[in-house]
């Protein structure tokens, strides 16, 4: 069936002072994690030779670019969109996404109702940018997507022809993983599937059985994986787990995902990286490489705060076509380029 858009505020303008682009020179040889002191649910996208980023910040939505991952903090940040004072999408701005569909940028975020704080008041949101660069140009409201259940971090990817949206509904006493086709980026259509259920122990820590933050990613033999984020943010034991279907399968059939037993990436405390998750990934090289970005707390026991910043990791591939994502390291490591990168081994 298909789902009728819910428009909001028609009109969304943009901060008066646009950034310029950051570090227009060679990138850097190596970076240092994290790349900024505060950065909760890290996005990064490519788009030819320049990294955008967003991370969550509350009260609205901002932008950086650069050519150079590891001076990311020196590249201005723009605000691209603040929320109303009243209606559904008016506070806790979560969880910001940029993509490039068809010509045209868009924003898939969280967001709560005005006055409703809470779990049944929270959706995703969407919005539309149809210029060449997401820091300038006006950006419009295409408003809330009509899921099936409230819930909070969307995602989207296409699959032989077919958008589809992946999100973490809220249902019963769990967050679980859910998708559904999509009729463009800012339509769902059909019936919803849930692919995955916080069914492990890792998943249930902290007093919460959670799944959220999914995030897609194509294995170079075909595969579809979905990362995301397993039990309560608040606690050290926050990690990213792994889903996999086979190439050729049905991305709506919830039998084609199988689970990762373990996390792929967890804690590090001789690292200084604790409760890691709420990724994204990003190519580099001129689309060669595979790199993921997520948000850890440099020390125990600090919750889901500000405090939690962006990292970044390479993502290798194994000889069966799966992600290797390697530990946690607090030591320099070589920086991803955003054009070629010459004599960088697999």
């Amino acid at each position: 069936m298909l789902v009728p858009l819910v428009l909001l505020a028609p009109l969304v303008l943009l901060g008066s002072i646009p950034a310029s682009l950051a570090n227009l020179g060679p990138a850097s040889a190596t970076v240092t994690n994290p790349l900024l002191p505060s950065g909760p649910d890290p996005w990064i996208v490519r788009h030819g030779k320049t990294f955008y980023y967003m991370n969550t910040l509350g009260n609205r939505l901002a932008i950086r670019k650069t050519r150079d991952l590891a001076r990311l903090a020196e590249a201005p940040e723009t605000t691209v969109w603040t929320p109303p004072a009243t209606g559904p999408n008016a506070q806790s701005i979560w969880a910001p996404e940029l993509h490039r569909i068809g010509g045209a940028w868009y924003i898939y975020y969280t967001a709560a109702e005005s006055g409703h704080d809470d779990d049944t008041h929270r959706g995703i949101f969407v919005l539309e940018n149809t210029g060449a660069d997401p820091t300038r140009g006006r950006w419009v409201d295409r408003g809330r997507l009509n899921t099936a259940h409230t819930g909070i971090d969307g995602t989207t990817f296409v699959e032989r022809g077919t958008r589809y949206f992946v999100y973490s509904p809220y249902v019963g006493p769990d967050s679980v993983l859910a998708i559904v086709a999509m009729a463009n980026p800012w339509t769902l259509t059909g019936a919803e599937a849930i692919i995955a259920r916080p069914d492990l122990d890792w998943e249930r820590k902290g007093g919460r059985q959670i799944l959220e933050g999914p995030e897609f990613l194509r294995g170079p033999k075909g595969d579809l994986f979905l990362s995301y984020s397993a039990s309560a943010c608040w606690s050290d034991d926050y990690a990213i787990g792994l889903l996999r279907a086979a190439a050729g399968t049905d991305p709506l059939d919830p039998a084609a995902w199988v689970k990762t037993p373990r996390p792929v990436i967890a804690s590090a405390p001789d690292q200084h990286v604790f409760g890691p998750g709420h990724n994204g990934f990003f190519t580099a090289a001129d689309g060669r490489e595979t790199w993921i970005v997520y948000h850890a707390n440099p020390g125990p026991g600090m919750k889901c705060t500000a405090r939690r910043a962006p990292r970044i990791q390479r993502v290798k591939w194994s000889v069966q076509g799966g992600p290797v994502f390697g530990r946690p390291s607090a030591s320099p490591i070589a920086g991803p380029t955003a054009g070629p990168a010459a004599g960088r081994p697999d």
